[in-house]
């Protein structure tokens, strides 16, 4: 598997990471939910190399998870929104926060509370089973080929003694 080529690969995972697979571009995407939107203000927060910055944003915009949006004519300046391709991630970046909550927080606690809106509390992520509300974690779970796996596609199979089983 090369990593050029992961957009073409017959896994969900390989073909997401080829949208949001590098070491900048979740950052962008953490600016962009917190309602950064220009390019020098991502440039400025994140301390990235401007031609890095605009390579995340072009490739982000090409992907279909932002847009340009222009907010002056002369000079022509744009900036960058959240499509609901891109607003869809939200739930997956929420994890990824959490974990790092959990696990990579100082003992001082995480660095970012999100509060619910609606409710006002802080809020987590939480993953449930989509027919029976039943937490999900990965020893609740299986894998099959689904109607997008390649012709002969067949999972490993192993001993329950692995580290998941356990």
């Amino acid at each position: 598997m090369r990593w050029e080529e992961l957009d073409r690969e017959p896994c969900s995972l390989a073909r997401t990471l080829s949208v949001v697979g590098d070491r900048w571009t979740l950052l962008v995407l953490r600016e962009c939910f917190l309602r950064i939107r220009r390019f020098e203000e991502f440039e400025q927060r994140l301390g990235i190399a401007r031609h890095v910055l605009a390579d995340r944003l072009k490739k982000l915009t090409e992907a279909g998870v932002l847009e340009k949006i222009p907010y002056q004519e002369r000079p022509r300046r744009e900036e960058y929104r959240l499509t609901e391709k891109g607003l869809a991630l939200y739930p997956a970046l929420l994890a990824l926060l959490d974990w790092g909550d959990k696990y990579m927080s100082g003992k001082e606690g995480p660095p970012l509370l999100r509060r619910h809106k609606t409710c006002g509390h802080v809020a987590h992520a939480v993953t449930a089973c989509s027919e029976c509300g039943e937490p999900l974690d990965a020893r609740a779970m299986s894998a099959e080929p689904g109607p997008g796996a390649p012709a002969g596609f067949v999972l490993p199979q192993r001993p329950s003694n692995n580290a998941v089983d356990k």
